[in-house]
């Protein structure tokens, strides 16, 4: 197929005209070896030890929906990586969290943020954030074989649903296994634990954008204190957590001066409260 390409320097009519929507399955058929999920490992014993990222929130208000995690990827009991993004837009109205093997977790976004595009490309329409949640599981499943040996990747996802005019949020597990949330708020990684006992404590269905931007960032602050691989703020080195959120204006990234207005404002408070704010008991 290469060499043809090259002697005609035209490409094959399959790339022109490609017979799914799905970019996922288009890659299976032209270039199967491109897949994570189907590349060959050297033989090995024992897990691999690669950068981990750790804690990733979300939390849904009337409105929209907030998606965010802390920058440390870890590598054992090393600090592998300070600054890590592990949060990324799917496209206009969704956004995905990233926890487990930092480098196939970025391809996987990457590929994800393809597939979507490909599909409205092909289409002509967006897919609904249903048709979203089971692409991504489609790809976690896809790539089972790597986590069995220890390269699990496990997001989570978050988006506005147009249609039903709120923020939903889905959480996975190694083998794809997809579940929405229906509390209204999430978490997973190393921290999530921690982060999740924070949120079902503070979390109320009826908080502004603003309250719950404070809110999950107080959960990562809360999955720092007791998790050693998720990142608390880090003044010193102007390291903040990344915050996001989707509306039905489409997907927004914090500034750094906004994220960091919110982190530092918690940091004061911990001064005075170092375990954070109280629940009512009743």
């Amino acid at each position: 197929m290469e060499a043809n390409t090259r002697s005609t320097g035209r490409l094959p009519a399959a790339f022109l005209t490609p017979g799914s929507s799905s970019f996922m399955d288009f890659l299976s058929d032209q270039a199967p070896e491109m897949l994570p999920g189907n590349r060959q490992m050297p033989p090995m014993k024992g897990a691999i030890e690669a950068p981990h990222g750790t804690t990733i929130v979300a939390a849904a208000f009337p409105g929209g929906v907030v998606l965010a995690g802390d920058r440390r990827a870890t590598m054992g009991n090393m600090i592998a990586q300070r600054d890590i993004e592990k949060v990324f837009p799917a496209d206009e109205y969704s956004a995905v969290g990233i926890a487990g093997t930092a480098g196939l977790a970025v391809e996987m976004v990457k590929l994800f943020q393809l597939e979507l595009e490909h599909f409205e490309k092909v289409e002509g329409a967006q897919l609904s954030l249903e048709g979203k949640a089971n692409r991504l599981s489609t790809m976690i499943r896809s790539n089972l074989a790597m986590a069995m040996q220890g390269l699990a990747v496990v997001p989570l996802f978050a988006g506005y649903d147009i249609d039903r005019e709120r923020g939903r949020i889905f959480s996975y597990d190694v083998t794809g296994g997809r579940s929405e949330e229906h509390v209204g708020y999430a978490s997973t990684g190393s921290g999530s634990i921690f982060a999740r006992g924070s949120m079902k404590k503070l979390y109320r269905d009826d908080l502004t954008e603003e309250e719950t931007l404070t809110l999950v960032v107080q959960a990562l602050y809360d999955a720092a204190d007791d998790d050693s691989a998720t990142g608390g703020p880090d003044v010193g080195r102007r390291i903040y957590p990344i915050v996001t959120v989707i509306t039905d204006e489409g997907f927004r990234k914090l500034t750094d001066a906004e994220s960091s207005e919110i982190a530092r404002s918690i940091l004061e408070r911990r001064l005075e409260q170092p375990d954070g704010p109280r629940a009512a008991l009743l």
